[in-house]
């Protein structure tokens, strides 16, 4: 999924998957193909923290008779978390654009409602700086709130 264009990634769920027999309506095809899309990205940044946590952790936690999941949820993720929450927003924030995508589609989001106005109104110019701005602003939003978590769980840890 992290090798081919999103936009790619969305005519193939929403164009090719009904070769194979599956159907689906343009939204559930678009959420399909951004939570798809998100979802390897998150991954990838989840796996790159849990790897960036000292081997020596690992061996602790079994030295004092933990699990595997009792290790990894209460010794590794925690400190993982530490590792991931900054670049976790940034992840939402690019999903945010990336939801105009799926307009090629007809899915009716922001774009989509602005081209539909702009097709009766033939201003695309006020309309699509209007559209840039809601962007803006929710992305913007979007980072002042990803300070929050940082603050409140910023903790020491310990390599």
């Amino acid at each position: 999924m992290r090798g081919t264009p999103l936009l790619i990634q969305i005519f193939v769920v929403y164009y090719g998957l009904p070769s194979v027999g599956i159907e689906l309506d343009p939204t559930p095809a678009g959420v399909l193909a951004l939570s798809g899309n998100v979802s390897a990205y998150l991954s990838e940044n989840m796996r790159g923290a849990i790897l960036g946590i000292a081997r020596g952790q690992w061996l602790a936690a079994y030295s004092l008779g933990l699990s595997y999941q009792q290790t990894l949820c209460y010794v590794i993720a925690p400190q993982a978390l530490h590792i991931v929450l900054p670049s976790l927003p940034n992840s939402f924030i690019g999903l945010v654009k990336d939801t105009s995508l799926v307009s090629v589609i007809t899915v009716t989001e922001l774009l989509r409602s602005a081209q539909e106005v702009i097709a009766a109104t033939y201003q695309p110019l006020p309309l699509y700086i209007g559209v840039a701005c809601i962007y803006w602003v929710l992305c913007h939003l979007l980072e002042k709130f990803q300070h929050w978590p940082e603050a409140h769980l910023a903790l020491p840890i310990g390599h």
